[in-house]
């Protein structure tokens, strides 16, 4: 029985493998992130897909594709995709190209072909194409919404159509016939459908290249959660602070020296200075009326002299002949008031 089954397995493994190589390659990939899939494995850079076939990726895949009309498709994380239909016109375009989003994230940009050409299959309803580009999500439960980008698209499903003519317009549509009015999009959109991961082309979590990269906005970014699994870009680098010099150093205050005490001063004895004044007359006019201890008169000048050469030490001989001649006088003075009297 097990070698039943692996014969079987074996068998549609060829099978598929020859019916791939029967179709005729419609496109090729033209950048792949973590994991995308094909019908016979993995898909790389440059590997071209086929008509009828299925194209996955896991919940952090990325495939970008370009078709040979120049219709460029991305599938973004958790996706599953089926390109139904594919009838070439001639080599710059096609008469016929359909293709089957069964779940996940996707953004569309329309090639060389005409607009009735292109017809994008949901759960809950069918994308009309007429010159366009636009995002799109297919929910678990077949929830889809439409946001538009550039051109213009219409959405009819069983509760009929809606058409989306500006850019940024969306419109959010169940299996069941419910349809919003088209409107703008807004973060609440993501509310609505359940999940933060919707749309990751528009807010940012998923990044595409080339010119289908710089399509879409929408204000969503500015409220998308950061994703874990997307790999974050470098630090900046801190610009290099300009050399400054370094701060001046400030003069130290000089410290204030305490002021040296005054040397006491210590006076010489007035006797070490020699005295050379002359006494004043005033001396001499008080000579003549008073009387020195031996109680006689007129001996104020030997004293005075005394008591001048005790003071002073000494006299020069000039300075005694001039106090002796002032005596004489003052002595003279003296007696002559007295005989007046």
């Amino acid at each position: 029985m097990r070698g039943r089954r692996l014969l079987f397995e074996t068998l549609f493994t060829v099978l598929g493998s020859a019916h791939l190589a029967a179709a005729e390659p419609v496109g090729q990939a033209v950048l792949i992130k973590t994991e995308v899939t094909g019908q016979a494995g993995p898909i790389e850079v440059n590997t071209s897909v086929h008509r009828d076939e299925r194209i996955k990726t896991s919940q952090s895949g990325l495939g970008q594709f370009l078709f040979t009309d120049g219709t460029k498709l991305a599938v973004g994380w958790g996706s599953s995709v089926v390109i139904d239909k594919y009838v070439f016109d001639d080599s710059q375009s096609v008469k016929k190209l359909t293709i089957k989003a069964a779940k996940g994230t996707f953004r569309w940009v329309s090639g060389n072909s005409k607009s009735s050409a292109y017809q994008i299959l949901t759960p809950a309803g069918t994308i009309g194409v007429r010159g366009t580009a636009f995002d799109f999500y297919v929910g678990p439960d077949g929830t889809t919404a439409v946001v538009l980008l550039n051109g213009a698209a219409s959405f009819c499903g069983p509760g009929g159509c809606r058409q989306l003519q500006q850019r940024c317009d969306c419109v959010v549509a169940k299996p069941n016939g419910d349809m919003s009015p088209a409107r703008r999009v807004d973060p609440s959109v993501l509310d609505t459908l359940g999940t933060s991961r919707a749309l990751p082309f528009l807010s940012g979590n998923q990044r595409l290249v080339g010119g289908i990269g710089m399509l879409g906005g929408c204000n969503m970014a500015s409220v998308a959660p950061e994703r874990k699994d997307r790999t974050r870009p470098p630090p900046a680098i801190a610009p290099t602070p300009q050399r400054q010099d370094p701060p001046q150093r400030q003069a130290e205050p000089q410290k204030e020296r305490p002021a040296k005490p005054d040397k006491p001063h210590h006076e010489k004895p007035h006797h070490d200075k020699p005295h050379h004044h002359k006494p004043d007359l005033h001396d001499k006019h008080d000579g003549h009326g008073r009387h020195d201890d031996d109680g006689k008169p007129g001996n104020h000048g030997e004293d005075h002299r005394g008591h001048d050469r005790d003071r002073h030490g000494y006299r020069d001989r000039d300075h005694n002949r001039d106090y002796d001649h002032d005596s004489d006088l003052s002595h003279d003075r003296s007696r002559s008031f007295n005989r007046g009297r």
